[in-house]
């Protein structure tokens, strides 16, 4: 975020140059949008909503640098290509990253189970669970409930997927830079997919 506590002593007879550049700055932060400005940096960050995982700190960021969109897995569904579209397209937006992790919660059990489980809450079939009543034009189609949650085998994997998914989608300019990270939870630091310290880190074993 722009720093607006710039507190440096004016000029004598010139203290409304000061007042003035403060209040420019302030009407930036807050009208950004409408005047066109972009993040800070430019960036887009797809991430997880796990809540150990502190996504600005380790990219290194600041309120004010990037949009960040957190979702259940960290997963790039359609509602991410439509925010990434519109960022990347009219937002100004050069750069995507996506923040994958392990031990995620998304690895932590069999699809079966996660069924069973939403089947159990839904006190039914899930067929019959309408999941937008609310915005019928954001619903699945016809795809299935286990599809919908998308369970997560291998996190490296799938970190590489979705960069490949998000860099490859002709919604997403050509131009537009997309990377992917693996944010290990056991030493709190990132790293790139595929270089893990051991193979039991990041497979879920299915039922």
């Amino acid at each position: 975020m722009t720093d607006h506590s710039d507190h440096s002593e004016p000029e004598a007879g010139r203290v409304f140059e000061s007042v003035d550049e403060r209040v420019e700055r302030r009407d930036d932060w807050a009208r950004r949008r409408r005047k066109g400005i972009p993040t800070d940096k430019q960036l887009l960050v797809v991430a997880c909503m796990d809540e150990r995982i502190p996504v600005e700190e380790a990219l290194g960021l600041s309120l004010g640098d990037a949009q960040i969109f957190r979702n259940a897995g960290g997963k790039v569904t359609d509602d991410v290509v439509r925010s990434a579209a519109l960022t990347a397209n009219f937002f100004d937006t050069t750069e995507i990253i996506v923040v994958n992790h392990t031990d995620c919660g998304m690895m932590s059990a069999p699809d079966d189970a996660i069924i069973d489980g939403l089947e159990a809450a839904a006190g039914g079939d899930l067929d019959d669970v309408d999941l937008n009543p609310a915005l019928p034009n954001l619903d699945i189609g016809d795809a299935s409930i286990a599809d919908w949650v998308s369970m997560t085998d291998d996190i490296d994997e799938a970190c590489r997927a979705q960069v490949d998914y998000l860099a490859e989608h002709p919604l997403i300019p050509d131009e537009v830079e997309v990377h992917g990270y693996v944010y290990e939870v056991e030493s709190g630091a990132l790293r790139r997919p595929g270089e893990r310290v051991s193979e039991g880190v990041n497979t879920r074993v299915s039922e």
